[in-house]
């Protein structure tokens, strides 16, 4: 298993989904952790789940808020800084998906998109770094196999994770020389809330997962640990060498081919 011991990490999206299960997964690997979400309560129930997998009850602290407030990221990374004198990784995690095609969706729906799952993303990196070049750190960032691949009535998803791949790239190649890696995980079909908060009643969304038995090479969809265990690794010094990439957890479903 990696090992996170003493490490401090910021987690956004972190009251639900793949971010809370990194989150309990992080505490069990050792790490230290500044929790980000916009609902209280269920931040909370997620710090209580990384206490009973490991955290010191000194070890996480909830930050409440909207990653797309300026002023909030700022007040986050300050928080894990002051509560843990250092920071050495930023997942993020925050992210929703807005249905629609090109013909459907408004703009507001697209502007709405790219500021949660991209501009969010660049703000708190840009936040983050000045404090990972002090220790060495990295970043990882949650994109999806849409980022890959091409999907219809998911044109503003597609594009964000598409840019947001892009940006992982980038910041890879920018940091490198000064030690500071950056990659992302690609999954595939994840079962949590994503797809209902986007529209699907339970009908649709069972339909839905009964059809990723065909849509992915492994012959379902995923869960959410499945997708924090790649996270910790790219986090930790096991990766030391990687950087820039993104990697799909997406039971093989970014390789298949209609026949």
């Amino acid at each position: 298993m990696p090992d996170l011991s003493g490490k401090a990490v910021i987690i956004t999206g972190a009251s639900s989904g793949i971010g809370a299960a990194t989150a309990a997964h992080f505490a069990s690997l050792g790490a230290r952790l500044a929790l980000a979400g916009r609902d209280a309560a269920r931040l909370e129930e997620v710090a209580a789940r990384c206490r009973q997998a490991g955290s010191a009850p000194e070890g996480v602290v909830c930050v409440t808020g909207d990653v797309c407030d300026e002023e909030y990221c700022r007040r986050l990374v300050e928080a894990a800084v002051e509560k843990f004198g250092q920071l050495d990784v930023l997942v993020n995690s925050a992210g929703n998906l807005v249905s629609g095609s090109i013909e459907a969706v408004t703009l507001d729906q697209f502007d709405k998109q790219i500021a949660l799952n991209v501009r969010s993303v660049l703000h708190l990196s840009q936040l983050a770094i000045p404090h990972l070049l002090k220790t060495r750190g990295n970043i990882v960032n949650v994109s999806s196999v849409t980022g890959l691949r091409s999907f219809p009535n998911v044109i503003s998803y597609c594009t964000s994770k598409s840019a947001l791949d892009q940006m992982t790239r980038c910041a890879a190649l920018e940091l490198a020389s000064r030690g500071v890696r950056v990659n992302a995980v690609n999954p595939g079909v994840i079962v949590t809330d994503l797809h209902k908060n986007a529209g699907m009643d339970d009908a649709k969304y069972a339909a839905f997962l009964e059809h990723c038995k065909t849509t992915h090479a492994l012959g379902r969809a995923g869960d959410v640990m499945e997708v924090a265990r790649p996270i910790a690794f790219l986090a930790s010094e096991d990766a030391s060498f990687i950087t820039g990439a993104t990697l799909p957890v997406d039971g093989g479903r970014g390789v298949m081919c209609p026949r």
